[in-house]
């Protein structure tokens, strides 16, 4: 990662110790990466917005998270609190390290509506959603889903089945999150296979 990534990613390290951000973000980030050598983009603005998207959980109290986000999430303005919240931590940090003001503006966009927003409005955008619910495919992020929203190995797997072809824009995204879901069902398979 260049120099500034690293910036950002020590400067965002205190807004992204809860909700598993940590590790969401690390995947997330790898995962934008391999997008955008596909794909193409911006990566001085991609890599960025995808370090500093969910940022804005930090001011979000914790114990609502579960109605914020997943499955049984019953409260949206919250979800949309955290894009918004993130935003100004985003804002902070790009501006404490005076980061290119014309690439900050189009950080803080994609940000803005990472989750709440249905149709991208750049391919920089597109790039950072689709990372950003890749994660969801990633065996960490899978089993820390799993977990937190109640859910059996197979339920999960549905849920990833089911979303499949909604939840993402790019090409190499349904591609990799097709194989990230048949990697997740061998794992079932083999786990199956053992408790018989």
């Amino acid at each position: 990662m260049k120099p500034v990534f690293d910036k950002i990613q020590q400067l965002s390290k205190p807004f992204l110790d809860t909700r598993h951000n940590d590790v969401h973000t690390a995947i997330s980030t790898l995962l934008a990466f391999q997008l955008l050598e596909q794909e193409g983009g911006d990566e001085n603005i991609v890599i960025p917005a995808i370090i500093l998207h969910d940022t804005g959980w930090k001011r979000v109290p914790s114990k609502l998270h579960l109605k914020a986000f997943g499955p049984k999430a019953t409260e949206s303005k919250l979800n949309r609190l955290h894009e918004t919240e993130g935003v100004k931590i985003a804002q902070e940090i790009l501006q404490k390290l005076k980061y290119d003001a014309l690439k900050t503006e189009k950080i803080l966009e994609i940000i803005d509506g990472h989750d709440s927003r249905t149709k991208p409005i750049s391919l920089n955008d597109m790039i950072v959603k689709d990372a950003d619910k890749l994660w969801r495919y990633s065996n960490s992020g899978f089993f820390i889903d799993i977990e937190r929203f109640g859910e059996s190995h197979e339920e999960g797997l549905e849920r990833l089945r089911c979303n499949l072809s909604e939840w993402f824009f790019t090409v190499t995204a349904k591609e990799v999150a097709a194989e990230k879901l048949s990697r997740r069902e061998k794992e079932k398979a083999v786990e199956v296979g053992v408790a018989r």
